[in-house]
């Protein structure tokens, strides 16, 4: 029985994940794109998923994503992927390469330290010509701290007869955003994460 914790938390989560993924901020971020060199992408037809893609890692444990949350997210690397001319099947075995994603969920704190205030003059005063000196940061300090989830999406591309990544697209993200069913926010993500594959540069 999912208790009102639980749908908190999955509310949460997919909050993260639309940070992570959506594409409908004005500035989204840039994923970042790595791949192994000298390897041959260039007679890539088809690609399934693995048995452990989807999961969910980090120091919220208690942080999960529903299963309708994992279908938006396959269905949008499937249309990215069908753009390049390349087919997601059912069959891992049957398959050129396989691809999986994971998200890793890290609550972190940010301290930062401002100047409260300055004071900047002279004066005069009956012990001490100078009483008052040219003060900076008279003001004293203040420190603010921040709590804030960090979300990590990470896609891989894995070659199952070397047993290894050989490619790999990672975006980060703050929490932000508001739940959206919409599929739309999805599929602009995975375009945008998927962007550079098959990477140009192929073996020679």
């Amino acid at each position: 029985m999912t208790t009102h914790h639980d749908a908190t938390m999955s509310r949460i989560l997919a909050i993260l994940l639309l940070a992570v993924l959506a594409a409908c901020a004005s500035a989204p971020p840039e994923p970042t794109v790595d791949f192994k060199q000298g390897y041959d992408f260039s007679n890539i037809k088809t690609l399934a998923f693995m048995p452990q893609s989807g999961s969910v890692s980090g120091n919220s444990s208690k942080m999960f994503i529903s299963d309708m949350q994992r279908e938006r997210i396959d269905d949008a690397l499937k249309q990215a992927v069908a753009k390049k001319g390349i087919t997601v099947i059912d069959d891992p075995k049957q398959a050129d390469l396989l691809i999986t994603w994971h998200l890793v969920v890290q609550e972190k704190t940010d301290v930062r330290t401002y100047n409260t205030g300055m004071s900047y003059g002279a004066g005069y005063g009956s012990y001490n010509r100078r009483a008052h000196y040219s003060c900076w940061n008279c003001g004293g300090t203040e420190v603010r701290v921040k709590q804030y989830t960090q979300g990590t999406f990470i896609v891989d591309v894995v070659d199952p007869a070397l047993d290894q990544s050989v490619w790999r697209s990672v975006i980060e993200s703050k929490l932000k955003g508001e739940v959206q069913q919409s599929q739309q926010p999805y599929n602009e993500a995975a375009d945008r994460i998927l962007a550079r594959f098959p990477p140009l540069q192929l073996s020679y």
